[in-house]
């Protein structure tokens, strides 16, 4: 099938692009404090789990590329619609986009928490809703290249915050690591499915794949982001692990932010509003990556110019940040949104990779009968 929508040479991107994409859309707001909730499920070996998901998106990302491979120049929901038929590809393609929406609102709205709970508890939710948007909304109608470009400079200019790592180690205690594998691999597992929040974003390339120049060096690219996404996260649980004491990491709700806490300069006291601040440049690739890719999916379903959809996508989230208060209630989207994500990211492209053989097979017979014939 081929793609429908024609892709300008000026909306093509180079392949080595998708590390800083795929990575810049991993690391957003759930690395501020995903430490308690994989290690309520298991405890000093949180890092084992850490691991196991971060092998996972590998595994779900080889088989989405072999997908992509399949269908050449087409994206997620082209291949749907090959799949599934018109009609039960539309709806499937609509639930994706609704998948997007939630992300794209998850994200905004846990952002706004954390600035009001460590910087600005007396400023509105609505002030902050709105300028957030305000700034998504103006690097998304620049197109896809500025979205990339903001991607490659959220990687590079947030590079310093890994090195502020070291300061809590001078204060850690190897020791809390062990015994290894003291839990049961139930646990591990748990502590692996509660990092999915955390750890989504790379499904972006399944919409991505038809900008991409050079398909056949995808590969590389998307695996280093992998790879590099990895390392922070492992390094930030296992700094939190040997710095915070047992009952301590389980009280403390954004852990990574903490650690910031200890960290003072002769010329900055308080450095944890720093990296709050500043946390705004992380989470921006996140909040176009999947805006743009709700985009993609609604020009499937309906005409509709970039510049319309974006205000109505705005408005929309803006009113879900107001009707969303109380911090129970973020809780409850968090959770309900991080089960369905596990099976839309890491269970379901498995799926789609096994249909899309299939499909490709029974193709070929036919063709192939069709020639003898």
């Amino acid at each position: 099938m081929k793609n429908p929508i024609q892709l300008s040479p000026k909306e093509m991107i180079n392949a080595y692009m998708l590390f800083f994409v795929v990575h810049g859309a991993q690391i957003g707001v759930g690395i501020q404090g995903f430490q308690r909730i994989i290690y309520q499920e298991a405890r000093q070996d949180a890092w084992i789990s850490v691991l196991l998901a971060c092998i996972a998106t590998h595994i779900v990302a080889f088989c989405m590329i072999k997908t992509l491979e399949i269908y050449g120049s087409n994206d997620l929901y082209g291949i749907q619609q090959d799949i599934y038929g018109k009609w039960m590809g539309n709806f499937l393609n609509a639930m994706y986009v609704f998948y997007c929406f939630v992300a794209f609102f998850s994200v905004l709205r846990n952002y706004i928490e954390v600035i009001q709970a460590w910087i600005f508890p007396s400023i509105g939710t609505w002030f902050l809703s709105a300028t957030l948007l305000i700034i998504i909304i103006y690097a998304f109608t620049g197109g896809l290249r500025v979205i990339v470009g903001v991607s490659f400079f959220s990687v590079i200019l947030s590079l310093w915050i890994i090195p502020m790592l070291a300061f809590p180690l001078k204060y850690s205690s190897v020791d809390s690591l062990f015994p290894i594998l003291e839990n049961d691999i139930r646990s591990i597992l748990k502590g692996a499915h509660s990092m999915t929040f955390t750890i989504i974003g790379f499904e972006i390339l399944n919409v991505f794949y038809p900008f991409v120049k050079d398909k056949k060096n995808i590969r590389k690219p998307v695996h280093l982001g992998l790879l590099f996404s990895t390392f922070i996260y492992l390094s930030v649980m296992l700094v939190s692990i040997t710095y915070y004491s047992e009952g301590k990491l389980v009280k403390t709700i954004w852990a990574t932010l903490t650690l910031f806490s200890f960290i003072s300069f002769p010329f900055i006291e308080r450095f944890e509003f720093v990296a709050v601040c500043f946390w705004m440049l992380i989470i921006i690739p996140n909040l176009c990556l999947y805006l743009w890719a709700a985009y993609r999916g609604v020009i499937r379903l309906v005409n509709i110019r970039g510049t319309t959809f974006v205000w109505i996508f705005s408005c929309f989230v803006f009113i879900a940040t107001l009707i969303i208060q109380t911090r129970t209630q973020i809780n409850t989207i968090n959770t309900i949104f991080g089960h369905t994500a596990f099976y839309v990211v890491f269970v379901y492209p498995i799926l789609l990779w096994l249909l899309a053989i299939l499909k490709k097979n029974f193709r070929l017979k036919k063709v192939q009968k069709n020639e003898q014939t």
